[in-house]
């Protein structure tokens, strides 16, 4: 009787939780929807639609919301995702803070919270994720206990070897070796770590510009220099982690960069990083200050789009960083040939459109290939969103199947 077992490709079962799942996926997309519309949707009769949805209405997947109106004829009631079949959060960690959000099944976000954490130590880490987490899971309504997952995002990656984490020297508290079991112990859901532009390159493939593509790189620019790299819809993380911290990359145009793990830099991070705005401004004789850092170089570059070609200098920092920006993309075009290249973080949404363009124009004099770039389109918390994203998608895959 192998051939009746419940995973069987083909059986019953198997075929009614696909059914299921299709019509669930159908009602993210869309919204409410009629019986009528979900058939016709998922090709499927009245009854066998009828049948599906009395079954996930019964296991609370499913609830009735309300009835269509405006159509001639009776009217049909109208079919939603139940929200609260499941929760899902996510951390977004860096120097200065922890900021934490719940998300129900559908994707809305119910809950916030932002902890700061000036000096941070190494023994307190585990109580401030955990304080965070409660938080945002206080301001939702919820208890810990209704999280089914929960994803952190934080610079650098979690070396699969050694549970050490690499590439963010500068992330004070993380990176004791038994960081990752203290926390698995401490909270009782799925905990799961992801690189932060990682998850930015997430949110804007499942909600933003990358829609629909399968192959792109994101370049993030805000305190920190670093990619993401999609190759046939999936994230390429590399052996230990660190596919995409281009910040480390060599580049012409600057002194190579001795110890770089050390110092937490690199060629291209000294080339186009924040710090390296303020120090051409002050080159081109424009008065400002240095720090901090990403502000200030969000700053003069909102600047130099408001004066481009009204005022010499700013105009002038504009195309500089423009090209120092499209030498290291030229670089990361040459081994990887993108599709498409996203373009996110604060100085890049600071320089706009303008800045794009002009990256564009520079980096088709510098590589033979002609990736088109794009600006991200997700604008608010956009590694906290990734990571709402990723933990959504394996909770939807459990909560969802009806087969077992």
């Amino acid at each position: 009787m192998a051939g009746t077992t419940p995973g069987t490709p083909g059986t019953p079962r198997v075929l009614r939780a696909m059914n299921d799942r299709a019509a669930l996926d159908l009602l993210l997309e869309h919204g409410p929807l009629s019986r009528t519309r979900i058939g016709k949707l998922t090709g499927l009769s009245k009854p066998t639609a009828s049948q599906l949805l009395a079954r996930l209405e019964a296991a609370g997947l499913v609830m009735v919301t309300g009835t269509s109106e405006g159509r001639p004829g009776p009217s049909a009631q109208l079919y939603a995702v139940n929200a609260r079949a499941a929760h899902v959060a996510g951390l977004d960690v860096t120097a200065e803070r922890i900021v934490a959000a719940v998300a129900d099944v559908t994707g809305e976000t119910v809950g916030e919270y932002e902890l700061r954490t000036p000096g941070r130590r190494a023994e307190g880490v585990v109580r401030q994720v955990a304080d965070a987490l409660d938080g945002a899971v206080k301001d939702a309504g919820l208890t810990r206990a209704d999280i089914h997952r929960v994803v952190i995002g934080t610079p650098g990656a979690f070396d699969p070897g050694t549970g050490r984490l690499r590439y963010a020297s500068h992330l004070p508290g993380w990176h004791s070796p038994t960081l990752l079991e203290e926390l698995a112990a401490f909270l009782p859901m799925p905990v799961e770590y992801e690189n932060d532009v990682n998850l930015v390159a997430v949110a804007e493939q499942r909600l933003g510009a990358a829609r629909g593509h399968e192959d792109f790189v994101l370049l993030w620019n805000e305190e920190g220099l670093g990619a993401a790299l999609v190759i046939n819809g999936r994230l390429h993380r590399g052996w230990t982690g660190g596919a995409g911290e281009v910040g480390f990359l060599p580049v012409p145009g600057t002194p190579l960069v001795r110890k770089v793990v050390k110092v937490n830099s690199g060629g291209f991070q000294e080339l186009a990083g924040a710090q390296a705005v303020p120090r051409m401004a002050t080159a081109l004789g424009i008065d400002t200050p240095h720090q901090p850092y990403a502000e200030v170089a969000a700053g003069l570059l909102a600047r130099a789009v408001e004066a481009y070609e009204s005022d010499e200098a700013l105009t002038e920092l504009l195309r500089q960083y423009a090209q120092r920006l499209a030498t290291g993309l030229a670089s990361v075009t040459a081994v990887l040939d993108p599709e498409l290249i996203v373009l996110s973080g604060e100085l890049v949404s600071s320089g706009g459109d303008l800045l794009r363009s002009l990256i564009q124009s520079e980096l088709a004099e510098l590589a033979a290939s002609r990736p088109r770039l794009v600006l991200g389109e997700i604008s608010r918390h956009p590694v906290l969103r990734g990571a709402l994203e990723r933990a959504l998608a394996d909770t939807r895959d459990e909560v969802f199947d009806t087969s077992r």
